[in-house]
């Protein structure tokens, strides 16, 4: 970890070597060197300002898309409190919170009569983590709702940027290090409650079909390549239902891993590294990974 980090005052909470296997999906991996969860945004912005800035800054939600690697995660990391979980209307389109769930916008857009936000009901992560990531399902993805979005920088400036500002690619934005996204608007179009919400059911169902929801894991492992989906490359390399100590390729899906109860996250990260060397003999494809692997060894 760094030098003793000088930690500007906070209207928020601030714990030294906060826990995150507490709550990210994996339940495993080391702790925050300060774990920060600020009132708001002006809050949130005076903490980043006033930090020395050589100190690393990471936002987490609820760590659904994410390894926090046993040595724990160096600086601060930012996360969100209920404050930053509001959800608003505003005609087409939903004015979010950083830390709103995904699930939480799509239900409030069904009951406005907003279409094209359902897909949301199949992101398990936060407004501010699909923003950043461009999380997709069932063929849509952020960049195709994000009308702007507000970041809080790491120098404390706050800016509210166009999408186009975000770079979109597969999975992937152009969010400057450090920053937090603090607010999005998504924009759909007029649509029939009772259809929108069909077509949310839908998605739900499938998920819990084909997903191990129930275990604890980290959702889409590795991005799809072009032309193929992992999962299939991951299975005709004969992975599935493959192990180091606690850690399990998914039978379920196997472009999910599991923490079959006390996997380390080295243990887990370990073995996406032999799913995707196994892949490459089998394919030569690289598989690329889509989880977030942060934090440093133990």
């Amino acid at each position: 970890m760094s030098a003793v980090i000088d930690l500007p005052e906070l209207a928020g909470t601030a714990e030294r070597g906060g826990s995150l296997a507490d709550f990210i999906w994996f339940r495993t991996g080391g702790p925050a060197e300060w774990l920060v969860r600020p009132n708001d945004v002006n809050d949130l912005a005076r903490l980043l300002r006033d930090l020395d800035p050589s100190v690393p800054v990471m936002p987490v939600g609820v760590g659904s898309n994410l390894i926090v690697r046993d040595g724990g995660v160096p600086g601060i990391v930012v996360r969100l409190p209920k404050s930053f979980a509001r959800v608003a209307v505003e005609g087409n389109r939903v004015r979010a919170g950083g830390g709103a769930m995904g699930i939480t916008v799509a239900s409030k857009a069904r009951d406005s009569g907003i279409a094209g936000l359902e897909f949301l009901r199949g992101i398990p992560g936060t407004t501010g983590g699909a923003v950043r990531m461009n999380a997709g399902a069932y063929g849509r993805e952020v960049s195709d709702i994000l009308v702007e979005a507000t970041v809080v920088l790491r120098d404390g400036r706050v800016e509210t940027r166009a999408a186009e500002r975000f770079g979109y690619t597969y999975r992937h934005s152009e969010t400057p290090e450090g920053a937090v996204v603090v607010e999005a608007l998504f924009e759909g179009v007029p649509g029939d409650p009772a259809a929108i919400g069909a077509e949310m059911d839908r998605i739900a169902e499938e998920r819990e079909a084909s997903q191990p929801l129930r275990s604890r894991t980290g959702g889409s492992t590795f991005k799809n390549p072009p032309g193929t989906k992992a999962w299939k490359l991951i299975d005709e390399a004969g992975c599935r239902g493959l192990t180091i100590g606690d850690a399990q390729v998914s039978e379920k899906h196997c472009n999910f891993l599991l923490n079959l109860g006390n996997a380390t996250a080295s243990e887990i990260e370990a073995l996406g590294e032999e799913v995707r060397r196994r892949v490459f003999d089998r394919s030569g494809v690289m598989l690329e990974w889509e989880i977030q692997r942060v934090g440093v060894a133990a």
